[in-house]
């Protein structure tokens, strides 16, 4: 089995690779296992592979369905404000990285 800080990892390669469908099965690992959770942090990750499937419907230009999923992305960004946990640190640099790609498109 993957580590977290791994599939984190793999998430910010792939996302820096414009492999937005890789990026998206990089997090499901963390997420899918924990996803009936009510937890903040599992709430995040699926933030984050909101982010990465709004990037690959852009790329495959279905501009609207992408935009309805990114509204996702940015419902759950908010909670890195608040969650306690020992990966912080990379979840701002991702949330920094998405925001520079999502600003690319």
């Amino acid at each position: 089995m993957i580590s977290h800080a791994q599939a984190l990892e793999n998430f910010v390669i792939s996302l820096s690779e414009s492999r937005f469908y890789d990026a998206h099965e990089d997090i499901e690992l963390l997420w899918f296992p924990r996803r009936f959770e009510d937890d903040d942090e599992v709430k995040l990750l699926k933030g984050f592979i909101n982010a990465a499937v709004s990037f690959e419907l852009m790329k495959k230009n279905r501009k609207e369905a992408s935009k309805k999923v990114w509204k996702n992305y940015l419902k759950y960004l908010t909670l890195l404000k608040t969650i306690d946990s020992k990966h912080i640190n990379i979840y701002t640099k991702i949330a920094i990285q998405i925001k520079q790609i999502h600003s690319n498109f």
